[in-house]
């Protein structure tokens, strides 16, 4: 059974860094896609960062680039999000999913964002402040 834990959250003052963790059992990180969503008040649920399970590429969403770093602890079962200039318009809870599904052999390599969102397993999320 899927299971996924975040932790790291908090309040912080704008150009603050935090690292979120998504302590992950039940499955092999190596085989599932894996992400971050995000969603802030009154707003739909967003994609922020994820890592593809067929070749390991990873990918942001344009308003995390050069800012957030996504990486994975296969021998701790531990996903991390590194957020680093944080800014108040990324307020929000931030969600760790992940989905063992795979797109059709035709489609190619590309971001496993709908996969995620249509077919993942999701963790409790964990809350995001930036204010001063």
């Amino acid at each position: 059974q899927v299971q996924l834990a975040e932790s790291g959250g908090g309040l912080v003052q704008p150009g603050s860094s935090l690292r979120l963790s998504c302590e992950t059992s039940g499955f092999s990180l190596r085989s599932y896609n894996i992400g971050w969503f995000r969603q802030a008040p009154g707003k739909e649920r967003e994609g922020v960062s994820c890592i593809s399970r067929s070749d390991g590429s990873t990918y942001y969403a344009d308003s995390v680039k050069g800012r957030f770093i996504m990486y994975k602890d296969n021998t701790q079962s531990t996903v991390y999000l590194q957020m680093n200039s944080l800014k108040p318009e990324d307020t929000a809870v931030y969600y760790c999913v992940v989905s063992s599904a795979k797109f059709p052999s035709d489609y190619g390599v590309r971001a496993p964002w709908d996969l995620l969102r249509d077919f993942g397993s999701w963790g409790q999320g964990t809350q995001v402040t930036v204010s001063s």
